[in-house]
């Protein structure tokens, strides 16, 4: 029978809960959808320009395994000139997805640790086990801060990894100077392998972004331009980090993902250009429309950045909340798929004004319920 063929690794996680969400979205008439982790603006449109000039350029075929040598230059003296690493080199990858596949990879053995901050992104504890890791999950609640003390109280000598996501998914937590700072020692004292995944580092509403790389030069950083380009479609991600550990990873890509798809690298080179600070701005105010429109109903930590919000509920759990939601044409997703817990639901204000005044009047209403 085929179940006898499936590899003992794919019981260690489940299909996607949001996956799930968006399955049902698809059957629903009129649904107020503020569960989709993806901008609602477009390409810029010198990127869309400069994809099609790529595809009617023929430059359809594979690329160098390490990305075009355009988009990496780029790319490489954007780094340098933040972090001014002698050791720090760079490859273009299969989005950001594709980048942590391969940075627990090269990394994880069968049975290391890799610690995690809970809430977390829903793939960190499935690619974790997939790779025959454990994952070791840190408590933020309820503000969800890096508590240092709780980071060095859940280190063993079977540690190696230590992920960090800022802005976060799917609290919209930005983290501090002094969250990254001492994180970023803690690994290095500790000689823990550190990966910074700063997918949504140009969604930042209060304060200032910090990436841990500036205080540790073995900060393996993570990137890319689905998010802040709203190319989510065209997987195009890039990974920076110490010279031994991007080869290794660069090694794994051309046995896997090969190379991510050239014409729309061309794009991405073209949209490093392009002044994103309207969208910025606009989801600036998204944001503060959400967190007021909750207000009075619900607990919430103010998100720094991102485009998540992630409120406690008033009654019930998180699942029971979130299935009430659902009944009055509200689709959010339940907190314990990010997490350990079933107190919040996740809420992604990357939507239209009336979707999201229409999402907070039934938020409201179902607030009343319990």
């Amino acid at each position: 029978m085929p179940h006898r063929w499936i590899a003992d690794r794919m019981s260690s996680f489940d299909s996607s809960g949001i996956r799930k969400v968006f399955d049902l979205a698809a059957k629903m008439k009129n649904p107020c959808n503020l569960s989709i982790g993806q901008p609602d603006f477009d390409v810029p449109q010198a990127a869309r320009a400069e994809a099609i000039k790529a595809l009617e350029g023929r430059k359809n075929g594979y690329s160098p395994t390490q990305g075009i040598q355009p988009l990496r230059e780029k790319l490489q003296g954007l780094v340098d000139t933040e972090f001014k690493h002698a050791d720090r080199e760079l490859f273009v990858t299969s989005g950001t997805s594709g980048a942590l596949v391969l940075a627990m990879m090269a990394l994880v053995n069968p049975g290391d640790e890799v610690l995690c901050f809970d809430p977390y992104f829903v793939m960190y504890p499935a690619l974790i086990g997939v790779v025959g890791g454990k994952c070791v999950t840190v408590d933020t609640y309820p503000d969800f801060r890096i508590d240092l003390d709780k980071v060095r109280a859940a280190i063993t000598p079977r540690t190696k990894v230590i992920l960090l996501n800022s802005p976060a998914n799917p609290t919209g937590h930005l983290a501090s100077e002094e969250e990254v700072k001492g994180l970023a020692q803690l690994a290095a004292e500790r000689d823990i392998a550190l990966i910074s995944d700063e997918i949504y580092r140009l969604f930042q509403y209060e304060g200032t972004f910090h990436s841990p790389a500036r205080y540790n030069p073995q900060t393996i950083v993570i990137d890319g331009f689905s998010k802040s380009y709203g190319m989510t479609g065209w997987r195009v991600g890039y990974c920076h980090g110490p010279k031994e550990v991007i080869r290794e990873m660069l090694k794994l890509q051309q046995y896997t993902f090969v190379c991510a798809p050239q014409p729309f690298q061309w794009a991405s080179s073209v949209a490093l250009d392009v002044d994103m600070t309207p969208h910025i701005d606009a989801y600036r105010k998204k944001r503060d429309a959400i967190v007021a429109g909750l207000a009075d109903d619900f607990e919430l930590a103010m998100p720094g950045g991102a485009f998540y919000a992630f409120p406690k509920v008033p009654w019930g759990t998180a699942t029971e909340f979130v299935a009430k939601a659902i009944e009055n044409e509200l689709l959010i997703i339940p907190g314990n798929i990010f997490s350990g817990r079933d107190t919040h639901f996740r809420l992604s204000y990357a939507a239209s004004d009336e979707t999201i005044a229409r999402g907070i009047e039934i938020l409201k209403r179902v607030a009343k319920l319990g």
